[in-house]
């Protein structure tokens, strides 16, 4: 499959969606770009394309010509040889439930990312709407981008990722996936299974607990002071900490060598400390980084029931202790009036309800299910 031949499928044009359909139609590849909503692609469809910018100047910039752009997935997916959903994680399940009539054998569909068990979600709903293709499914742990909108049909980059761990599911196909990524992103690098990438989600720390301990400050200043380096004190940290040490123990119960927060900001930004506190002060990344103007914000709506919800109900079913994590679902639940609980990824709409750990593990790594 060369460069020139790989067609793409990019679901969603939003912030994400439209600097990953510029990018890959600059690098050469047939790209076409799918949104629910005709309105918000009407400027991309008119002018055939996107215009892109890098902001340190040092990617290829300019005009993104697009192979479609369309509001009907079967459309989009139809000439689609890898198929890049870029949608917020709560529209993960109405986009498996839409593409299932539209999936055919050999394609490959990566969330982009999965946050907490995407992947397992995707592959779940699709049993259900009885499709039967052989599609290879994969998740990539974070967001290869740093972008945002620039108009209706610009994008700017501000950084790619040096290295983003992808997993397949099951893992036997992983190597599959990142062979055929590999022209366009070869920053995509072996994520072991999809429990790692699902329980490496650092924004499942960082992203809830920060906004919610922090609601008075974010509801009297519209956000308007340093999310991390001033929303961040000792106190707030020691939760984040308790809450980084359950999702570490809850993989260690299936089997997984999760990396710690700590760790993490030593990987990724080369940032250290003695405690997190310390570590996140010490990340030159996090200044200039303003709070959420609300808390209408995707730290709650997504953050909580699709990478909290399925952490804590993984906890729940293997035994391990998880009351912060349980405190911080409720204190969501109550302040958006809505229960995380119920419309989450809990494991019975994951397909996982009952099954024993080496079962989990024989379905993440070899597509074995009881």
């Amino acid at each position: 499959m060369s460069a020139t031949q790989t067609r793409y499928a990019v679901v969603g044009a939003g912030h994400g969606g439209k600097a990953m359909a510029a990018h890959l139609a600059l690098s050469g590849f047939q790209v076409t770009l799918y949104n629910r909503t005709e309105a918000h692609i009407a400027a991309i469809r008119a002018r055939g394309g996107i215009q892109l910018t890098f902001a340190d100047g040092q990617g290829v910039e300019g005009f993104g010509a697009l192979h479609k752009v369309t509001s009907d997935l079967g459309e989009a997916l139809a000439e689609a040889e890898i198929v890049m959903v870029v949608v917020p994680a709560s529209a993960h399940r109405s986009i498996a439930c839409a593409a299932a009539p539209h999936l055919h054998d050999g394609q490959i569909v990566v969330l982009n990312p999965g946050r907490t068990c995407g992947a397992i979600e995707f592959a779940h709903v699709l049993r259900e709407h009885g499709c039967t293709a052989d599609v290879t499914l994969a998740e990539a742990e974070t967001f290869i981008y740093a972008s945002r909108s620039d108009g209706p049909a610009q994008a700017r980059i501000f950084r790619v990722k040096d290295a983003v761990p992808l997993a397949a599911l099951p893992a036997t196909r992983t190597r599959h996936v990142l062979d055929a990524l590999a022209p366009a992103y070869p920053q995509f690098i072996d994520g072991q299974n999809v429990l790692h990438t699902s329980l490496n989600n650092m924004g499942a720390i960082f992203h809830p607990a920060l906004t919610l301990l922090n609601a008075g400050r974010i509801e009297s200043t519209h956000g308007d002071y340093q999310f991390y380096i001033e929303g961040v004190t000792p106190s707030v940290a020691r939760v984040l900490e308790v809450m980084d040490r359950e999702r570490v123990t809850v993989a260690a119960a299936l089997g997984i060598r999760a990396i710690t927060a700590v760790e993490w900001l030593q990987l990724a930004y080369d940032a250290h400390g003695s405690n997190l506190n310390e570590a996140i002060h010490n990340n030159p990344g996090y200044y200039g980084i303003k709070a959420p103007a609300n808390l209408e914000h995707r730290y709650i709506f997504e953050d909580v029931p699709m990478s909290l919800v399925p952490i804590a109900a993984l906890g729940r079913q293997y035994g391990v202790q998880v009351a912060a994590m349980d405190a911080i679902i409720r204190l969501a639940c109550i302040v958006h009036r809505t229960d995380y609980w119920r419309t989450g990824r809990t494991l019975d709409k994951l397909g996982l309800q009952g099954l024993s750990v080496s079962e989990l593990n024989a379905y993440v790594n070899d597509g074995v299910l009881p």
